[in-house]
């Protein structure tokens, strides 16, 4: 015997759970299913506990898909604004950390318990441990599920993507996708560290745990934050930002002195008998300087080097030219990058253009955001958007 419902989600994640409060809203029953033994995983371990739960400058030009404007109805219909409202109404403190960043001032629990109360208030059934083993469309969509069968005329897929497969990732969503049709595109880790060589490893590794305020490039693309010395080779936001656009093989451009005109500062100080490493540490860490000088440089006193010496130092500094051996991948990968091609999919209410009453919400999607709170924005719209409609 098979329990219906008008709307099954499969995902307890941030789009899910969106998605089912405003289908709930509409009188719609709903019942999300989350595999894991809570809802909301991911949103709990963002942003250091505190959840970077949206970003005040989102457009859809912090997003990367292979059409760039699939994501502009959705984020248009449910803005920030929006969600900052529901925060507000819950008396949930919180603060701009950098660049519209919205972080909560207590922890990232207030905001899955505001959407589970959300989702009670909308009569929404969760069921966690719940998972689907089999889904077949006849004149409904019935599922098979650890806790039984149901059936519904709108199913909608929350699964998310493959990273942080520690967290019950899976790629359960791509396989539905597949299995109606659908077509995707290719699936890479993104928002992810990036390996260096051996021999580079050897070099840079002794310098783990130091930062530097740096703009990172690859194309025409550029992120100014900071990067982070690993033992495997570099993170920290700025590198995390261009990973996403950063294809294999290609190098990336480093320009460790943002704003600043070393090759000004050095002819300025020519008559100097500073050594070049003590001059540069005033710019770096000790460590740091210490590191690159012995890697690039001879250091010797400033008055011993020509004006093209300094311009090669300068071009070092400004331009340096780093070809990563890969990434982390998806266990360190905060997000997917692809997904289910939007081309299969409406725009106004992520239903798949030729699979009556499927649809396809968040991560799951070739919609991927920056870091900052552009992700979060993307579920809570893309959710709202299909819960208009489911």
């Amino acid at each position: 015997m098979n329990i219906e419902s008008d709307v099954i989600i499969i995902g307890g994640g941030a789009a899910g759970l969106m998605c089912a409060i405003e289908a709930g809203k509409r009188n719609r029953s709903v019942i999300v299913m989350e595999s894991e033994e809570k809802v909301g995983k991911k949103i709990l371990i963002s942003g250091g506990g505190r959840c970077n739960f949206t970003n005040t400058g989102v457009s859809p030009e912090n997003f990367i898909s292979h059409n760039p404007h699939f994501s502009r109805s959705a984020l248009s219909k449910y803005t920030p604004s929006d969600f900052i409202s529901m925060v507000e109404s819950h008396h949930i403190a919180y603060h701009e950390k950098k660049l519209g960043q919205l972080f909560c001032d207590g922890s990232s629990r207030q905001i899955v318990s505001m959407l589970e109360n959300e989702c009670r208030a909308a009569g929404v059934k969760i069921k966690t441990n719940c998972k689907v083993s089999n889904v077949e469309k006849k004149d409904e969509f019935v599922l098979e599920t650890s806790g039984g069968n149901y059936s519904c005329s709108s199913l909608v897929i929350a699964t998310g993507g493959i990273s942080i497969p520690k967290m019950g990732a899976s790629d359960f969503g791509y396989k539905i996708a597949d299995q109606f049709g659908l077509k995707l595109t290719d699936i890479m880790p993104g928002l992810v560290p990036l390996t260096l060589n051996n021999s580079q490893r050897k070099i840079f590794g002794e310098l783990s745990g130091i930062s530097v305020d740096a703009v990172v490039s690859c194309g025409n693309v550029s992120f100014r934050e900071n990067i982070l010395f690993t033992h495997k080779g570099l993170s920290g936001p700025a590198i995390l930002q261009i990973s996403s656009y950063l294809k294999e093989g290609e190098s990336v451009l480093i320009d460790l002195l943002p704003e600043k005109n070393i090759y000004k500062f050095l002819i300025e100080n020519s008559k100097s008998k500073t050594e070049l490493v003590n001059f540069l540490s005033a710019f770096f860490s000790k460590r740091f300087a210490e590191i690159f000088c012995k890697t690039y440089f001879i250091s010797k006193p400033l008055t011993q080097y020509s004006h093209k010496e300094f311009k090669n130092i300068s071009d070092t500094i400004h331009n340096w030219k780093i070809t990563p051996s890969g990434t982390e991948g998806f266990d360190k990968a905060e997000v997917t990058l692809g997904g289910v091609d939007t081309d299969e999919l409406s725009s106004k209410t992520m239903e798949a253009k030729n699979v009556k009453g499927l649809y396809f919400i968040g991560e799951v999607i070739d919609v991927t955001g920056w870091l900052g709170g552009y992700n979060f924005q993307w579920a809570w719209a893309s959710g709202f958007a299909a819960g208009q409609f489911v």
